[in-house]
């Protein structure tokens, strides 16, 4: 369904630029309440030179700090400032999923609340979805996060490969525009564990990237710990591919082989020398082998079944407490 109906919109907002792009920017917050006001006087300028319609919708993703409240102040003084605000901490992909489902406009923007993704660079990411691409990315020239969010990061790239393709999930970034075409494969998804670059592809095969300036962070900490990057990328391993299942039965194959390779041995030692292998250390240490590799397979076994288990409770990636904007988002549920 071709979500492009300019006619379907409210009153277009003033802008200066003559381009022919409608955007829907969409930005998750989680405890950003000093860096919000600056966020949106770099950006402000950007989309009025960039599009023909805009909007920017605020996720909060239930902050402990005063975030809603500076994004209900934001959106009285700009009206096209909208709000959505989760009933708990649900994470940033999920709080992507709620807003990609309320997006109004033809192009949607995703990017983060600390200003390290500069607007700026927004109208580079256009020109090349302009040359027939559906999903572009903003891939940083240099990572801002330090060591260990770097490591981080590339395990989950790693993990997304089995799921995007090697070549796409090396140029994944938080900074990326898509086509709000794409959205429709994602809209009756229904799970705890979101990631959007995933759900992307289950739209469209035509990704593109561009390399844009990553500026380091000047108010707060990243959010986004080490142990919480590794975990997202075990969540999108069990819960996007079949990698684990196959390592688990290259693992038994191999084990498989080095028994038959052991035995073998014994075989071969006492026909040759007369004499058996030397006892229990020997034995004790393939026991020890084998039941490590059993152990292994069938915890890969117990995640899967874990994620079947949540899916069948039909868990929703979200829930909404409140809204500010003209347009209600739609519920969890579709």
């Amino acid at each position: 369904m071709s979500l492009d109906k300019r006619d379907s919109f409210d009153e277009p907002w003033p802008v200066r630029g003559t381009s022919v792009h409608s955007l829907s920017v969409l930005i998750p917050v989680y405890n950003s309440e000093a860096i919000l006001s600056a966020l949106l006087e770099r950006l402000e300028p950007v989309l009025r030179e960039n599009a023909s319609a805009f909007e920017l919708i605020l996720v909060d993703d239930n902050s402990s700090d005063g975030s809603w409240a500076r994004i209900e102040e934001l959106g009285r003084e700009r009206d096209w400032v909208r709000g959505i605000r989760l009933m708990r901490n649900y994470g940033q992909h999920s709080a992507l999923l709620c807003g990609a489902r309320a997006a109004r406009h033809e192009i949607i923007v995703t990017m983060d609340d600390d200003l390290q993704h500069p607007p700026e660079e927004l109208p580079r990411l256009l020109a090349k979805l302009d040359e027939g691409h559906d999903v572009v990315y903003g891939t940083p020239l240099a990572e801002q996060h330090g060591l260990l969010r770097d490591m981080a990061s590339r395990v989950t790239k790693f993990a997304l490969q089995s799921a995007m393709g090697a070549e796409t999930a090396r140029n994944v970034s938080a900074y990326r525009v898509f086509r709000s075409e794409v959205r429709e494969a994602m809209r009756s998804y229904r799970s705890q564990h979101v990631s959007i670059d995933v759900l992307l592809t289950w739209g469209t095969t035509r990704f593109a990237a561009v390399p844009v300036r990553h500026d380091p962070r000047t108010v707060g900490t990243s959010h986004y710990t080490f142990r919480k990057l590794v975990t997202h990328a075990l969540n999108m391993l069990t819960g996007y591919s079949s990698f684990p299942l196959q390592l688990a039965s290259l693992s038994g194959f191999v084990f498989t082989l080095f028994g038959i390779g052991i035995l073998a041995f014994v075989l071969i030692r006492y026909m040759l020398l007369g004499t058996q292998v030397p006892g229990f250390p020997f034995l004790a240490s393939v026991i020890a082998i084998f039941s490590g590799a059993q152990l292994f397979a069938l915890g890969i076994i117990g995640e899967y079944l874990a994620r079947m288990h949540f899916r069948m409770m039909e868990r929703p990636p979200y829930t909404v407490r409140s809204t500010l904007g003209p347009d209600q988002p739609p519920a969890a549920s579709v």
